[in-house]
């Protein structure tokens, strides 16, 4: 140590007495630096690895977040365009009844069918988690399909674009209602059954209309792409793009629809008989027997 400190005193008044220890200096701090580089790196591995490693875990976190945040926003902006046409219709009913919002949960890709004649996916959602046979199934941007099968922890989904697969529609311009089936193409759907002179046209945003109860009225299904009218034919060709996006979605909604409220039998007996009779017309009870 004597001789360490009498070495470094030396150096020093080198240095400071000396130009050239400069030099000296810098080519010893080139001969040290891999050294020192060494001594550091297995704090600056723990560091790294720690930061990564809380990093990860708040990336994670937060894109799970986010994703769920893209998939509520949208499930409550996918009503919009289908409000606004309806407002225009029914503007003029007052006391109308509001229209309830659809609880839902959402779900993650498992798979896809195999089959390359079907379209089906099953989802991490089953029976435990409420999901039910004909539940809807949504993503980002519009209507996916429908559940077909459900087992305790994963369900199969049926594409709209099977051509299995069929669902009410109506038109959101004017509400005019069709049936749309999938052609066993992801990017093509047919409307059937479309008068030749029914105002349908290229570019018409069809949602569902709510007949038969499976589907709540207006999520958006498919875009009109195509209308071809037949001189002598009574049905126009129509084809439509589901606005789902079919191939590229990982994360969908599974919609619960609202149950209506139920009618008690006595109020659409006492409500619907006068005015079918009239309001002077005579009801025959029971006890009483009609002449």
């Amino acid at each position: 140590m004597l001789l360490c400190a009498v070495v470094a005193s030396a150096l020093m008044f080198a240095d400071h007495r000396f130009t050239r220890m400069e030099e000296v200096r810098a080519q010893l701090t080139t001969v040290v630096a891999p050294i020192q580089w060494l001594v550091a790196v297995p704090s600056d591995v723990l560091t790294w690895g720690s930061l990564a490693l809380s990093d990860q875990r708040a990336l994670v976190e937060e894109n799970r977040r986010l994703r769920e945040q893209v998939l509520h926003l949208s499930h409550r902006v996918q009503h919009m365009s289908s409000l606004t046409a309806e407002n225009v219709r029914l503007r003029e009913l007052l006391g109308a009844a509001a229209r309830l919002e659809a609880d839902y949960i959402t779900a993650e890709l498992l798979s896809l069918d195999a089959d390359p004649f079907t379209h089906q996916m099953v989802i991490d959602r089953g029976r435990r988690n409420g999901v039910f046979v004909g539940q809807p199934v949504l993503d980002a941007s519009g209507l996916v399909g429908q559940v077909t099968a459900v087992s305790a922890y994963s369900s199969r989904v049926l594409m709209v674009a099977d051509a299995s697969h069929a669902l009410p529609i109506q038109v959101n311009r004017n509400g005019l209602r069709f049936v749309l089936q999938g052609s066993g193409d992801y990017n093509a759907l047919r409307v059937m059954h479309v008068p030749d002179t029914a105002d349908i046209r290229e570019g018409d945003l069809l949602v569902t209309s709510g007949m038969a109860g499976r589907f709540p009225p207006g999520y958006p299904v498919a875009r009109v792409t195509e209308v071809v009218h037949d001189p002598g034919q009574p049905f126009a060709r129509v084809t439509a793009e589901p606005v789902a996006r079919l191939q590229r979605s990982r994360h969908f909604l599974l919609v619960f629809p609202p149950e209506p409220a139920p009618v008690p039998d006595d109020e659409i007996w006492d409500q619907e008989l006068p005015d079918q009779l009239g309001a002077d017309t005579p009801v025959a009870t029971a006890t009483e027997e009609p002449d």
